[in-house]
């Protein structure tokens, strides 16, 4: 039965409602990358800040621009403002952000991953889960906090790289040509993320995502070996120490190899790419799971008709199945903000 009107957000939310499986029309809505520079007050928070690592570090100022969309917007869920980028922080590894290039990382060298210490990421990272702690105080109960983190295939490939290329060939060189070494630095990413993940949880995070923005790159082996097991065994080691932990994994890209993902990993709702359709994935994602997206982000920028067709397309697509209504990849800093307020319209048939 689909939930409507009051009865759709009871105690727990629209967002968890779905995730346990229930349709909720009309579905939730939150956008990736919602907390960012398309908004001026989040420009002027990141001004405080300094530095942009410096901004995820801070627990006051991270708190308050995960707030801010909810603010403008009303959505149902707030996403930690955080990056993937911190867990290779974490673990020792040099991490900057520079302004028109994105992150730079020191290539990780032979005897770099004996030296990482997943024990110490959650100590490394307590101002992040300070700012989980306050945000979940200041949201209110129906609204649900996503915590995450970057899938340890996506995180790999920055740390070998040193930066993001094309097609993440160094990652994908080293994983073909020296597979023990790249499983080490695997296995390192895969409990320190499910720690990390875990903590957020304990913290506050009513749900946690993990982000595979670069599944997609993987041949049918790599994707099996590097997208999918990894995956799944966070969400297992998650769900040791948090029982029916509610986790949104997004492998962009996935594609027709989607099914043998939602089988093998155990996640309760997979995100889509715009590239995927809604149908689609019905036939490839079991009844009883949600599915997250996919809203092409330029439709959102150029907004009118293109905007609101994209929008009925998705919602009729997705009618009678357990949906949450997003983007298929995150908001670009040259979106409109009136467009977003008419896309969370148009969702909630608002107009």
């Amino acid at each position: 039965m689909i939930k409507k009107g009051a009865e759709r957000v009871g105690a727990t939310g629209k967002i968890l409602t779905v995730l346990s499986g229930e349709p909720v029309d009309p579905p939730p809505v939150w956008i990736m990358r919602q907390a960012g520079r398309y908004l001026p007050e989040y420009r002027e928070t990141r001004k405080v800040a300094g530095s942009f690592l410096d901004l995820c570090y801070n627990p006051e100022l991270a708190a308050e621009v995960t707030l801010q969309p909810i603010r403008r917007f009303d959505l149902d869920a707030a996403i930690l403002f955080s990056d993937i980028l911190v867990i290779p922080d974490a673990l020792g590894q040099r991490v900057t952000f520079e302004e028109g290039v994105g992150p730079v990382l020191d290539p990780v060298g032979e005897g770099d991953v004996a030296g990482m210490d997943p024990d110490a990421v959650v100590t490394r990272l307590a101002p992040v889960l300070e700012a989980v702690r306050q945000v979940r105080a200041a949201l209110a109960p129906e609204k649900a906090l996503i915590g995450f983190c970057g899938a340890p295939w996506t995180v790999a490939t920055y740390m070998v790289a040193g930066r993001g290329t094309p097609d993440q060939a160094p990652a994908r060189r080293m994983a073909l040509l020296e597979p023990e070494r790249f499983a080490r630095l695997i296995d390192v990413l895969v409990e320190a993320s499910a720690r990390y993940l875990s903590a957020q949880i304990a913290a506050g995070a009513d749900v946690v995502m993990i982000f595979d923005t670069w599944a997609g790159i993987l041949d049918e082996e790599g994707f099996e070996t590097w997208a999918i097991e990894p995956v799944r065994r966070m969400i297992e080691k998650v769900r040791s120490s948090h029982s029916g932990a509610k986790v949104i994994a997004f492998p962009k890209g996935a594609g027709a190899r989607l099914g043998a993902y939602a089988a093998k990993t155990g996640a309760d709702a997979f995100g889509l790419d715009w590239t995927t359709p809604i149908r689609t994935a019905h036939g490839m994602v079991p009844a009883g799971r949600a599915l997250q997206g996919n809203l092409d982000p330029l439709r959102l920028i150029a907004g009118g008709e293109a905007l609101d067709r994209g929008v009925d397309a998705i919602l009729a697509a997705a009618a009678g199945r357990p949906h949450i209504f997003n983007l298929g990849h995150g908001i670009t800093p040259d979106t409109p903000i009136p467009h977003v307020e008419r896309l969370v319209a148009r969702v909630r048939r608002e107009r």
